[in-house]
């Protein structure tokens, strides 16, 4: 559920109105903040919480506290005058035990420890322009940013953003985390806002979301607490056809790698069974790139194949350009449920109302550039309106890669991933997240699900792989990544956020 600014005060007039206390809801947020940083940093390190005179500070200090107890070295830096707090702001300020009031300046010489910044300098009720004296701080945290590696987790919104349109002051903070209270709000994911938003988390507030009756959305956040129920548990006396045999269609002297990336991803995501078809000439190279438990098999009238052997099919990664007819005729023609890919998107950009009357059901998986091919007026739109034009013609599942990957699907809201790192921004990561969604549509999950399930478990794999796997933006591959699959499943299952 994404509300705007209005609707998301109104729920907490609601809450007041029937005796809950501020105090309350910031306490429990607090919390929730402090976890949610434990989340991505593992070993305590030096937390810089800059906060303002309103709720959004006293959050801030709540937090602080809780990372303060759990060993974490905490300095406190207000932005306006103790004279202008509010009395809560005040009593959250006596209560952060063990931290100390410094100021944004003095850790620029910090170093061998994490380094985070929780912006807790306005919320969702500051408009216009930046003034003095947060418009020096926002600047002080972003120059920390630049310069000593500090991790931002803005605390609701970035402080500079506009909670409805999602337009930046020239000086709002860049977050590499917003850790967004209770709801989403509009301009969180806004196309101009994801470079300052960056990674999503919700943070439910009980008192709050049993509030939320009669506001609807078209549009909502895929996290784990909504993803977690499409997983079912194996029952003990399951078998690997129960699961999926996956066809997978990849491949060619240029490009091996992406067919190893795919048939591994839809392995390591629970297919039953997985079969890599390749080009004869292949097949020596290839093979002892495989695990050993992916089949290997010549791309041989292949239509036939994938109807007799096969409960799904990937088609695309790593083909190459040279065969785009035999691409169409499989994404017309076969009848199984089909992760449409790369070359394949390519094959069919030229005619993609083939689409509308398909064999079977379709999930397309474009990047931006596919997607220009696919609907070269998709510049022009934003890109929740390049996914709902696309949609409305076309009888399948649209997920339009980036950094907040978005699925679509006609009669489904839009739904926004909100895990993944800059660090996924290297080839093969597209490779990998087909085989994932394949692996799932083989386990009984519909496509709009199977979509929104394998964005997300593609992207916490990769933030596992660097807050756990000791990788960094620079060094992460998709081929690291999948190492932390099992963990992402397992972190979804937990309602991690």
């Amino acid at each position: 559920m994404i509300l705007s600014t209005a609707a998301m005060k109104a729920i907490e007039e609601k809450a007041f109105a029937a005796g809950v206390l501020p105090e309350v809801l910031m306490e429990e947020a607090g919390a929730l903040i402090a976890q949610a940083v434990r989340q991505f940093f593992q070993t305590p390190g030096v937390c810089l919480a800059v906060f303002g005179k309103g709720n959004n500070g006293g959050d801030a200090l709540v937090a602080a506290r809780h990372l303060a107890a759990s060993g974490w070295d905490v300095r406190l830096v207000p932005a306006f005058n103790e004279k202008e707090w509010t009395p809560l702001v005040a009593d959250k300020f006596s209560e952060a035990v063990g931290c100390r009031r410094d100021h944004a300046g003095a850790l620029l010489r910090t170093t061998g420890r994490p380094l985070i910044v929780l912006d807790g300098l306005l919320g969702i009720g500051a408009k216009g322009e930046l003034r003095e004296p947060v418009a020096a701080l926002t600047r002080a945290v972003n120059h920390l940013r630049q310069t000593a590696d500090a991790r931002v987790f803005a605390i609701d919104l970035p402080t500079g953003l506009d909670g409805d349109t999602g337009t930046p002051d020239p000086g709002c903070i860049v977050a590499d985390t917003t850790l967004t209270i209770g709801f989403p709000k509009q301009g969180l994911i806004a196309d101009a806002a994801t470079a300052y938003v960056g990674r999503l988390c919700v943070l439910p507030l009980r008192e709050l979301n049993s509030r939320l009756g009669g506001v609807s959305s078209v549009a909502a956040l895929a996290t784990s607490t909504e993803l977690a129920p499409l997983l079912m548990r194996r029952g003990f006396d399951t078998h690997k056809g129960e699961y999926g045999k996956i066809g997978i269609v990849a491949g060619s002297t240029a490009y091996m790698g992406a067919a190893v990336l795919c048939a591994t991803g839809a392995l390591r995501a629970g297919a039953g069974l997985v079969t890599l078809y390749v080009p004869p000439e292949l097949i020596n190279a290839i093979a002892p790139k495989l695990p050993p438990e992916v089949m290997l098999a010549p791309q041989q009238a292949i239509l036939s194949a994938l109807q007799k052997n096969h409960d799904v099919a990937v088609v695309g990664p790593g083909v190459g350009n040279g065969r785009s007819g035999e691409l169409y005729n499989l994404v017309e023609k076969c009848p199984l449920p089909m992760v449409v890919d790369a070359d394949a998107i390519n094959a069919i950009a030229t005619k993609p109302t083939i689409l509308n009357t398909c064999a079977g059901e379709r999930i397309l998986t474009p990047h931006p550039g596919e997607m220009a091919r696919l609907d070269p007026d998709s510049a022009k739109r934003s890109r929740r309106d390049t996914v709902k034009a696309f949609t409305q013609r076309h009888p399948c599942t649209l997920l339009l890669k980036g950094a907040r990957t978005i699925v679509g699907q006609t009669g489904m809201p839009f739904s926004m991933n909100t895990t993944g790192t800059p660090g996924m921004a290297t080839g093969g990561n597209g490779d990998v997240l087909s085989g994932v969604i394949a692996a799932l549509l083989g386990q009984r999950v519909r496509p709009y699900d199977a979509a929104r399930l394998g964005a997300w478990l593609c992207g916490r794999a990769s933030e596992l792989a660097i807050s756990l796997g000791g990788e960094t933006e620079e060094t992460l591959t998709p081929s690291r990544s999948i190492d932390f699959l099992g963990a992402a499943f397992r972190e979804l299952r937990g309602r991690c956020f």
